[in-house]
């Protein structure tokens, strides 16, 4: 796990400035590589080959940096018979799969990665980014300037970059950059499962495709449910011993009190002794502890449970400037402690990241399953007449959002499914990305997927790729931790959209087929648990620990006045907006957020 950049027609005091901005990424090692008008910048954290592994790693013509892990890279030398091996690093595996295989290769390897490989004899680099987008990867280009780096604020350190507002307006409304976009001009993220070809000498990009999620979601499985339960059980197990042994350092897990990361440890636990686990614990209704200590004891974990409250508002200005652009996820919050609590034990960690996305996780999966909204669709009058809900957990609140969103279509229906953050309450102005995201959406809406497979595949390739993933890299990243999910392996991606729908969300059930898994290794109290993961009390922060930072920074001539109305926000200040209040809280995070980023751009 490592930290990359390169740059065409730069200076070397700006690569300079990279390097130290990367550095977080990569402690362990910091080397730049020159050649002609490029350098290679790498920041290396040490885990695999740690005497030998080091990069830019050099083969006649080629040179690559590499950030993240190749899980089957032993397995794949065995295919790469004539080449001598000079470490047993997993870049090197890389570079000689590229050489021989060019882009066929992305068939073969399980792993995450952002990679540039530079062919000094065709004058070309080669950029590429993981089936899911774990490892990040953004493309600076203008005029006659290009610059790639794994984070926004390796950019931003040598580059005066130039915000575009309607990406930022966007943003507010839908929690998220919406695929390749970012809060800058001529800066773009490149997205997940696909590779670029840029010219050193015009700077022209050329970008294919070589994972697509919808192609297997098309495909579907023949397997009964009991062969299915055992073909998951399988396909997780190669999946967490791969990326428990691909490592030269220990490796530990973040276990909260749902089945996804329990799962992960009774596994792991059947591959290492005294597994360092590590949860966050909340006062009252939030705490998972007391679950997440079931599974510990279980399989006698070496377990950590960190309380995160006493820091957060000395340390929230810290924790979204990581991100680099505006960041509304609130838990981003808690991940970012747990990561600072493991990197004391350990510098790798298994994690339940996808799991939700790929099973059918979280309780707006069955409505869609079961065809409830076409039920609600016929009751939305009602809405006019009932009280806005208060406890986002309870069934009233499920009740008012199914009618809320029955009577919705495309970008609109999405939002209220997913962030539901200003949705039915403020109306923002159209813009161009509103518009490529509601073309997106009903062109999934328009294949012959199923409806439950058209959500599972839209929120993998947004919620997931631009908000949930990104969470958890910035997170663990800026404590030097790299966190590793065996639910994103290949095999996962590959297999489970195949499955049938009543395997994932079967009547009132969400993730079916994990849970009937999970009775094989988990405690009974475990397995009806609704989804949580690491929720956070976001209400009680916005209205006490939070709530002077808040007030200060919204309640003066702030930047978020340029896309929602001043009247609403001091309205929504002072409780004078009919909303719940968890819907209030999340509305003020995400103004909040912004402009800390405004602040720290």
């Amino acid at each position: 796990m490592c930290g990359i950049a390169g740059t065409i027609n730069f200076n070397g005091n700006a690569c300079e400035a990279i390097k130290q901005a990367l550095y977080h990424r990569g402690p362990n090692e910091q080397f730049i590589y020159s050649y002609e008008n490029i350098n290679l910048i790498h920041t290396r954290l040490s885990i695999q080959d740690i005497s030998h592994g080091h990069q830019p790693f050099h083969f006649q013509e080629y040179s690559i940096v590499f950030n993240g892990e190749i899980y089957n890279h032993m397995e794949l030398r065995k295919k790469l018979q004539g080449f001598i091996f000079q470490t047993h690093s997993d870049t090197e595996t890389l570079l000689y799969m590229f050489i021989k295989y060019g882009e066929k290769m992305f068939s073969m390897i399980d792993g995450m990665f952002a990679f540039c490989i530079l062919n000094k004899k065709e004058k070309k680099l080669f950029l590429a980014r993981d089936r899911a987008g774990k490892k990040p990867l953004y493309i600076y280009k203008k005029d006659n300037k290009l610059l790639f780096a794994s984070e926004l604020n390796a950019i931003k350190s040598s580059v005066e970059l130039k915000v575009n507002e309607e990406y930022i307006s966007s943003y507010l409304r839908t929690g998220f950059f919406y695929k390749k976009y970012t809060p800058y001009r001529d800066v773009i993220e490149a997205e997940a499962g696909y590779f670029y070809y840029i010219d050193i000498n015009t700077l022209q990009i050329e970008s294919k495709q070589y994972f697509n999620m919808f192609d297997f979601y098309q495909k579907k499985s023949l397997l009964s449910f009991e062969e299915s339960v055992n073909k998951v059980d399988s396909l997780l197990h190669k999946s967490v011993k791969d990326r428990l042994l691909s490592s030269d350092l220990e490796v530990g897990a973040f276990l909260s009190g749902g089945i996804d990361s329990s799962l992960v440890v009774a596994i792991a636990s059947e591959y290492t002794n005294k597994l360092k686990t590590f949860t966050v614990k909340f006062d009252g209704t939030f705490d998972e502890s007391n679950l997440a200590k079931l599974t510990a004891n279980k399989y006698n974990t070496n377990h950590q449970e960190i309380s995160i409250s006493m820091n957060l508002k000395n340390d929230i200005e810290k924790i979204l400037y990581n991100y680099g652009e505006p960041f509304m996820d609130s838990s981003a919050i808690p991940s970012y402690y747990v990561s600072q609590e493991a990197k004391k034990h350990v510098t790798v960690i298994l994690n339940g990241d996808g799991a939700d996305e790929l099973f059918g996780g979280y309780r707006r999966y069955v409505p869609i399953a079961n065809g409830w909204l076409n039920i609600a669709s016929k009751f939305t009058f009602l809405l006019k007449m009932i009280p806005n809900p208060h406890n986002k957990q309870s069934l009233y609140n499920y009740f008012y959002r199914l009618l809320s969103m029955s009577k919705k279509k495309g970008l609109n229906f999405y939002l209220s499914a997913t962030n539901d953050i200003f949705e039915d309450i403020y109306l923002f102005d159209k813009n161009r990305i509103f518009g490529e995201m509601d073309e997106f959406i009903n062109d999934i809406h328009k294949t012959n997927l199923t409806p439950l497979s058209k959500q599972l595949y839209l929120d993998f390739s947004l919620i997931l790729f631009s908000d949930l993933l990104v969470k958890m890299d910035i997170a663990t990243m800026s404590h030097s931790l790299e966190g590793r999910s065996p639910f994103l392996s290949r095999y996962m991606l590959e297999f489970v959209p195949t499955l049938q729908d009543q395997y994932k969300v079967n009547g009132k059930n969400t993730k079916f087929i994990l849970r009937e898994l999970a009775k094989k290794y988990l405690s009974k109290e475990l397995l009806n648990q609704p989804k949580r993961g690491f929720e956070v009390p976001l209400k009680l922060w916005v209205e006490k620990d939070l709530k002077e930072n808040i007030f200060d920074i919204l309640d003066t001539n702030c930047y978020s006045y340029k896309f929602i109305d001043k009247q609403f926000i001091e309205n929504l200040l002072n409780k004078k907006i009919s909303v719940s209040d968890e819907k209030r809280a999340k509305m003020l995070w995400t103004l909040y957020s912004l402009e800390i980023w405004n602040k720290n751009k």
